[in-house]
């Protein structure tokens, strides 16, 4: 899995929007033939953000609600929301597993706890950092790195290779 944004800052639309801005400049943008997939929590934020980043019609999106009102629904409610996508499709696992990875190997972003970032600009150079060392040094279990996958690297990275990179700057 390629990690391609995220969005520091309260869980709202101006973080939505700063996470889709990330995102439309490394996916390429669907079409009818090519729809994006996404599923997510049931955040109505989603909802208000998307198209104003995609058609619709290109986009199959739906939600897993797993409370409403602060009571738990069990089972999950499944909801279509953009798109046609099936049901037993719908689902935020990979989400949530990959939310468990960033927290156990960034203790800023462990709960409850005194490691928490107290600045949104460290928080946010933390994730760049982690979301480089993911796609570029992180052998997944077919020792390829997500970015070898995606074919935007021809060989694994190492700290080394990073810490001795010729900075080149873009005026």
């Amino acid at each position: 899995m390629f990690f391609v944004a995220f969005g520091v800052g309260n869980w709202d639309m101006k973080t939505l929007r700063l996470m889709f801005n990330k995102f439309e400049d490394c996916v390429q943008q669907p079409d009818y033939k090519h729809k994006l997939v996404i599923n997510s929590d049931g955040n109505g934020d989603y909802i208000s953000v998307l198209p104003e980043y995609y058609n619709t019609d290109c986009i199959s999106y739906g939600q897993k609600v797993k409370s409403i009102k602060g009571v738990k629904q069990i089972p999950a409610v499944r909801r279509k929301i953009y798109g046609n996508p099936k049901l037993s499709d719908i689902d935020t696992n990979s989400n949530e597993c990959f939310n468990s990875i960033l927290r156990n190997r960034l203790s800023r972003l462990v709960r409850k706890t005194q490691c928490h970032a107290k600045e949104r600009r460290a928080l946010n150079n933390t994730l760049f950092l982690f979301q480089f060392h993911w796609n570029f040094m992180h052998k997944q279990p077919n020792s390829l790195t997500p970015a070898i996958m995606e074919r935007l690297a021809t060989k694994t990275w190492t700290w080394g290779n990073f810490l001795h990179k010729k900075l080149t700057f873009v005026n």
